[in-house]
């Protein structure tokens, strides 16, 4: 006999600091996946049109009942904003609350420094797909974040995609240059295809249409069967047919492959520069 696995999600309480893109995304995520509206407290200045209802949402630290200890603190701001953000929340990190972190580039060691260092602290580096439930997200934890509390991270990032470990946490810096930004070489990816296109002679709603559901098509033939990408690429590909011609192009040695070695390697020095 099997058993149901443990939704922690139906119990948790849960603070989210900036409800943006893609904490709103998570936040509707978790809602979806059975956290109560009532265990969910929300701290974003911004606008709050169409906040769930139920939630508590206050636009400061110091509007949150004082008495609060969340299970998990998520932190969804901008790096740029995470030290003027992160010491309004010590008081409840110090509740014994597990620290979930979405901000691209800042370590492990910064919350340490923020909140103490027998804090226990996860890294997540999710992506914009996220909203339509579909992210990929990285996960790196601590040596003080329990079995328990590292089951209720994943369970937080499962709620809006696919979640994976890792042990090196300077790989964090290939993961967020990689699925944490490519999402934009994908969208780029359509707009170069609509855009060559259309210096053909396409017309332009054409052209972008046609690239787009290409593409979106293509991601889900991906997601969906074993073969490997280089093997759903041969079945495209006839032999000195019009696909052969046009890869030849991109997979030239100043092809794709040199564009995106030069591109992520560029984005991973930059996320190291935000740490």
């Amino acid at each position: 006999m099997t058993t149901e696995p443990q939704n922690d999600l139906a119990t948790a309480r849960v603070l989210l600091v900036g409800c943006g893109k893609m904490g709103s995304a998570m936040l509707h995520g978790w809602l979806a996946a059975g956290l109560p509206a009532a265990n969910a407290h929300v701290v974003e200045p911004g606008p709050t049109a169409g906040v769930p209802r139920g939630v508590d949402w206050v636009f400061k630290a110091e509007e949150l009942p004082a008495d609060l200890a969340p299970d998990v603190i998520v932190l969804a701001v901008k790096p740029q904003m995470m030290d003027a953000a992160a010491a309004g929340f010590r008081p409840f990190v110090q509740r014994g609350g597990l620290v979930l972190s979405v901000a691209a580039g800042k370590t492990i060691a910064t919350y340490e420094g923020y909140f103490g260092h027998g804090t226990p602290v996860v890294r997540a580096m999710p992506n914009t797909p996220a909203a339509v439930g579909r992210g990929a997200s990285v996960l790196v934890a601590n040596g003080h974040a329990s079995p328990d509390q590292r089951r209720l991270a994943e369970q937080l990032m499962a709620a809006v995609g696919t979640t994976d470990w890792i042990e090196d946490e300077q790989l964090m810096h290939v993961v967020t240059a990689m699925s944490g930004g490519g999402p934009a070489y994908v969208f780029l990816l359509i707009e170069a295809m609509a855009a060559a296109a259309e210096k053909l002679g396409l017309p332009a709603d054409l052209a972008m249409r046609l690239a787009r559901t290409t593409v979106s098509g293509s991601g889900e033939l991906a997601r969906l069967v074993p073969e490997p990408a280089a093997q759903l690429r041969k079945n495209v590909t006839s032999p000195n047919g019009t696909t052969q011609e046009a890869l030849a192009v991109l997979m030239a040695d100043d092809g794709i492959q040199q564009l995106f070695d030069k591109a992520i390697a560029a984005a991973a020095r930059r996320s190291e520069e935000l740490g």
